[in-house]
C-alpha cells in the first residue's frame, strides 16, 4: 500500500514514553560531509516519506539523526543479551538510536531507527561509528530477504558520514544505516527488564509488545504465557524460512531475537553455497554455536530465556508459585519442537511443490532423504543448495538431468524423484518458493569492495539480481552461480 507523502515527517515516541527506564534521550553524532549512498525509494513511499526531500540536504541529515523534526525524541534503548551463551547484563543501543516512529496510513507503527549514530552510554568502549561495506550489506540482505518473503527489518537508506573510521583492516569511510522495523524489542529486551526486579515495569513491557505484536494475546486469560507462545510460533516460522532458502544469521544472540518475528542485525550473516549444516561464516563463532544447521536449536534455547523471564508475569496470570510459573513455561517451551517441525513442514511442502493436504507422516521422510541427498553423504561434498531446488522445478517438469547432475548418489536420487514425482508436483508452484537469485556471497563482496571505493554499479546489479529473487529475467547468469573455487572460504564481520 502507498501512502501520500509529506516532506518533514512527523515520528512518534510511544515506545519512550511508555517504557522511560529502558530508554535514554540522546542524539546523533555530527556528520563531517555527509552524502547519501542509497535510498530506497519504494519502502520511502510506502511510509508516506517524500524521497525528494529525503534525497535534500536537509533530508540527509535527517536520515544521519543530526536534523531532528520538531517533537521528536532520539532515544537509545538499553537491553540484555545471552551473547554465544554467556550472559551481558547491560548492552543496549552502543552506537544506534531510535528516532521515532512512523504512523502508517492504517494506523501501525514502524520504528525508524540508525546503527553508526555515534557514541551512546551503551557504548562500552567502542566508538560508535560504521562502517560504509557492513552498512550496505545490512541493506542489500535486509533488501533480499524482504523479496523472499521472511519478515524482516528493512534498509531505508546508507547515508556516509564523510568521517573515516578506523578498524583493525585499516580506515575506512564511515556510514549510517536508517532501517525500518515493526519495533525493536528484543528477548534481550525482557532479560533487562526482568533483571531489574520491577514486576510492574515487566508487565509495562509485555503490554507494550502484545499491543504492537500480538495483539490476541491480551484477550487471554494468560497474557503472559500467549505472548510467550506467540514469540515461540513466530521466532519458529522464521527459522524454518531461514533454513528453507540456506540463510545464516551468524550472531543469534538473544538481543538479535526479536519478539516480532521479524529478522534483524546482519552483521556476518551469509547465504549458503553448499547445504553444509554445519556452514559457519562468523569470524567470531569459533566453537559453530551458531551453524546453519544450529539456528532451529538455538533458537529454542534463545526463546528459554524470554520463558525465563516472563515468570512473574505467568505465576501472577495463574495465580500460581514459580514452581508453577516454571511447570507452565516448560511445557509450552516444550512445543517449539512441534511449531518448528510444522513451520519447516510447510517451507519443503512449498519448496517440493506438494499439496497442503499431504501429511506429516508422508512428507518428513520425503525430506529427510532429499536432505541427506543434499548434504552429499559419505565421501561427496554438499550441493549448491539454491541451485538444486531450483533445478528440482525441472524435474517436475520431466527434466531429471540439471538436479540428477549435481549429486553422487545419483542410484538414491533416481528412487528420491520416482518417489516425490508420483505425488504430482506442481513445478510452478515451485518457482514460487525457490529463489534464483540470493545474495551469494562472492557477489556481495564484490559489490561492497567496488562500493567502498566509489563504484556503486555492482551493488545496483545485485540488487536488481536479489530483489527479483524468482525471476531469471535477463539478469546475467553470474549471479545464479555459486562461488569459484578460487573465492575460498568465505569469513564474515560484525562490522564494529
Amino acid at each position: 500500500m502507498t501512502t501520500s507523502t509529506r516532506a518533514e515527517p512527523r515520528l512518534g515516541h510511544t515506545y519512550a514514553d511508555a517504557l522511560p527506564e529502558l530508554v535514554t534521550d540522546w542524539r546523533a553524532e555530527e556528520p563531517l560531509d555527509p552524502g547519501l549512498v542509497v535510498l530506497n525509494e519504494p519502502l520511502a513511499a510506502s511510509l508516506g516519506l517524500d524521497p525528494a526531500w529525503l534525497r535534500g540536504e536537509e533530508g540527509v541529515r535527517f536520515l544521519l539523526g543530526a536534523h531532528v523534526p520538531d517533537g521528536a525524541r532520539p532515544v537509545a534503548q538499553v537491553y540484555a543479551g545471552h551473547q554465544f551463551g554467556g550472559y551481558s547484563p547491560r548492552l543496549g543501543d552502543g552506537r544506534a538510536l531510535l528516532l521515532g516512529e512512523i504512523t502508517t496510513e492504517d494506523g501501525a507503527l514502524r520504528d525508524l531507527h540508525l546503527k553508526g549514530s555515534g557514541r551512546t552510554p551503551y557504548a562500552r568502549g567502542g566508538d560508535g561509528r560504521a562502517v560504509l561495506g557492513p552498512m550496505l550489506r545490512e541493506h542489500v540482505v535486509s533488501e533480499a530477504m524482504h523479496a523472499l518473503g521472511i519478515p524482516t527489518t528493512r534498509s531505508l537508506a546508507v547515508v556516509a558520514t564523510g568521517r573515516p573510521v578506523v578498524r583493525e583492516d585499516g580506515t575506512l569511510p564511515g556510514a549510517v544505516l536508517a532501517r525500518v522495523a515493526r519495533s525493536h524489542l528484543r528477548v534481550g529486551t525482557f532479560q533487562y527488564a526482568r533483571a531489574l526486579d520491577d514486576p510492574a515495569l515487566l508487565r509495562r513491557l509485555a503490554e507494550q509488545a502484545i499491543a504492537r505484536h500480538h495483539p490476541a494475546a491480551a484477550q487471554s486469560d494468560a497474557p503472559a504465557l500467549a505472548l510467550f507462545e506467540a514469540v515461540r510460533n513466530a521466532q519458529a516460522r522464521l527459522v524454518a524460512q531461514w533454513m528453507g532458502v540456506g540463510f545464516v544469521h551468524g550472531v543469534l544472540n538473544t538481543d538479535n531475537v526479536t519478539i516480532s518475528g521479524e529478522s534483524i542485525d546482519y552483521g556476518p550473516c551469509a547465504f549458503l553455497d553448499a547445504a553444509d549444516p554445519g556452514a559457519v561464516f562468523s569470524s567470531i563463532d569459533h566453537q559453530g554455536r551458531y551453524a546453519w544447521g544450529n539456528q532451529p536449536a538455538v533458537t529454542g534455547w534463545n526463546l528459554a530465556r524470554l520463558a525465563e523471564s516472563l515468570l512473574p508475569l505467568i505465576a501472577e496470570d495463574a495465580g500460581v508459585d514459580t514452581d508453577g510459573a516454571v511447570e507452565l513455561a516448560t511445557a509450552s517451551l516444550s512445543r517449539f519442537a512441534t511449531s518448528y517441525a510444522a513451520a519447516w513442514h510447510d517451507v519443503l511442502r512449498a519448496k517440493l511443490g506438494l499439496p497442503a493436504g499431504l501429511s506429516d507422516d508422508a512428507l518428513a521422510p520425503l525430506g529427510e532423504d532429499l536432505m541427506a541427498l543434499v548434504r552429499g553423504g559419505e565421501g561427496g561434498p554438499p550441493v549448491d543448495h539454491t541451485g538444486f531446488f531450483r533445478d528440482l522445478s525441472a524435474a517436475a517438469r520431466g527434466d531429471v538431468a540439471p538436479a540428477r547432475d549435481r549429486v553422487l548418489d545419483v542410484a538414491a536420487f533416481d528412487e528420491w524423484v520416482a518417489t516425490w514425482r508420483a505425488l504430482d508436483p506442481d513445478a510452478d508452484a515451485m518457482d514460487r518458493a525457490n529463489p534464483v537469485h540470493v545474495p551469494r556471497n562472492h557477489l556481495v563482496e564484490e559489490a561492497l569492495e567496488a562500493a567502498t571505493a566509489g563504484d556503486l554499479d555492482p551493488l545496483r546489479r545485485l540488487l536488481e539480481a536479489v530483489t527479483s529473487p524468482y525471476e531469471v529475467g535477463d539478469v546475467d547468469a553470474r549471479y545464479r552461480e555459486p562461488a569459484p573455487a578460487s573465492f575460498g572460504a568465505y569469513t564474515t564481520y560484525c562490522g564494529t
